[in-house]
């Protein structure tokens, strides 16, 4: 297609100097010091109430005519977070990084974990019900309540659309165009069409219609994953800590034959941080826009910032940690290929053909059910925006059209307009969530204060006068 290559060299300039500006001076380190921060200040609570997040997952299984339930808030956000990143980028990280980048991604979570629970917890606060009597909620909502900031709201609002509602569905798209072509032999056509049909069928029934959905696929296919990669490890075991001890290497660039040890550690750190935040989206300000959908159980903004911080584990401690381990294991990595052909040609060697197969299969879910997901934050900031029929239309219509450039287009400029527009994203938001953070503490120590009376934690904004400015008082009155 002459036309979208013309396009592509015009693009390709820009997008890399804002990745250059941002990746290597902003964000790789950015990113690391507001976890780090988060963790401290939050006594790492990604460590210390990691039982209470599960024992909230557990009970958080029914919505109301306001919300969906957390269970579905955390399978839509897992929706977007586990996909194309957590098979192909991987990879990626891999290939560019060495095996050390594996270590940045675990770095990444662990400290992202504290992250995802501030910017959820802040989206729970500042939420609202809009005409139809639905919560919504998210960054822009609460860098225009919370910090009354206009400016930064829409210019957040405006980043989420361009990249959740046009470039991130893009990448997944071609992510599955090149696994369906590798291990079936499908043409781009056939593939595009699929795609274009499915993803209408479930956008034009809005975002409870993508909970659902989201709510029975994604478990499923994680656990699957999982477990394939599980029986990996368990007839692999002698092999396992050598791998373990290539990565520490790697990951301070002990391992490395060029560039010597700080040129090795640079690489392995920016590959790991880009794409563990590009697969669990930790400060990016995307997980936020559902988490402020659900009705929170028990009843106040920190529940649901714990049921985000456990996505993020789920999303890179388990599911990306076992694509690099199985790649690692396999000794595939130096074959060459783009991300998803070096995570099939790694499960070819375990388990032949049908390896290949079954990667196709579940990146073609994972990354379908991404694109679902990926709407429903466009759709959520669209609205914001004042978005109407219209607009929602032609927001649907281009997010058709957009998976047919995906599937079509190169990988290379796909993956890194995504770094960009991604990058543009989590600088405004992780500025917003820091100027925030006294609310977030304050929140927190009431949560923690009422679960060691032996309370079931709940939320008055009465007791808090000075959250009241731009708080729902009708949401979080006292309900006693």
């Amino acid at each position: 297609m002459p036309l979208l290559e013309g396009l592509e060299a015009l693009l390709a300039p820009l997008v890399g100097g804002i990745n250059h500006l941002l990746w290597d001076y902003v964000l790789t380190y950015g990113l690391l010091a507001v976890g780090l921060y988060f963790s401290v200040r939050l006594r790492f609570i990604q460590v210390r109430r990691f039982p209470h997040m599960c024992h909230i997952i557990s009970r958080g299984t029914d919505g109301d005519a306001a919300g969906i339930s957390p269970f579905q808030a955390l399978c839509t956000s897992l929706a977007a977070r586990v996909g194309t990143g957590n098979l192909a980028g991987v990879a990626i990280a891999l290939s560019l990084g060495g095996a050390g980048a594996l270590f940045w991604m675990w770095c990444t979570a662990a400290l992202g974990m504290a992250t995802a629970y501030a910017e959820s917890t802040l989206a729970q606060l500042y939420k609202v019900k809009d005409d139809n009597g639905q919560y919504r909620g998210g960054p822009s909502y609460y860098m225009a309540r919370g910090l009354k900031s206009k400016p930064m709201a829409v210019a957040f609002a405006l980043a989420l659309l361009l990249s959740y509602g046009l470039i991130f569905s893009s990448v997944h798209a071609n992510a599955i165009g090149e696994s369906m072509q590798e291990a079936f032999g499908l043409g781009h056509a056939p593939v595009a069409a699929v795609l274009v049909l499915l993803t209408a069928i479930v956008i034009f029934g809005g975002l409870r219609s993508v909970a659902r959905f989201a709510e029975w696929v994604v478990p499923f296919m994680s656990l699957a994953y999982l477990a394939l990669v599980g029986w990996v490890v368990l007839t692999h075991l002698a092999q396992v800590p050598e791998m373990l001890a290539l990565v520490l290497r790697s990951a301070f660039g002990l391992d490395q034959a060029v560039g010597g040890i700080l040129g090795g550690l640079a690489v392995a750190m920016l590959q790991g941080v880009k794409r563990g935040l590009y697969s669990n989206e930790a400060g990016m300000g995307s997980a936020p826009n559902v988490a402020a959908a659900a009705t929170p159980v028990p009843h106040h903004p920190s529940s649901q910032g714990l049921v985000q911080a456990l996505g993020v584990f789920i999303d890179t401690l388990l599911i990306c940690s076992a694509t690099g381990i199985a790649i690692l294991l396999s000794g595939t990595l130096d074959q060459g290929g783009n991300g998803v052909q070096i995570t099939q040609r790694a499960m070819t060697v375990f388990f032949g053909d049908w390896g290949a197969w079954f990667v196709a299969i579940a990146l073609f879910f994972f990354a379908f059910t991404t694109i679902l997901g990926n709407y429903s934050y466009a759709e959520n900031n669209l609205l914001y925006l004042g978005g109407g029929r219209r607009s929602l239309l032609a927001l649907r219509l281009a997010a058709l059209a957009v998976i047919v450039w995906g599937v079509y287009s190169k990988v290379q400029l796909v993956w890194d307009a995504a770094d960009a527009s991604m990058a543009v994203m989590a600088t405004i938001n992780l500025i917003a969530i820091v100027l925030l953070s006294g609310v977030v503490v304050k929140l927190t120590r009431d949560y923690d204060r009422q679960l060691a009376a032996g309370q079931s934690p709940r939320f008055h904004i009465d007791k808090y006068p000075e959250l009241a400015d731009g708080v729902d008082r009708g949401i979080w009155k006292d309900r006693d």
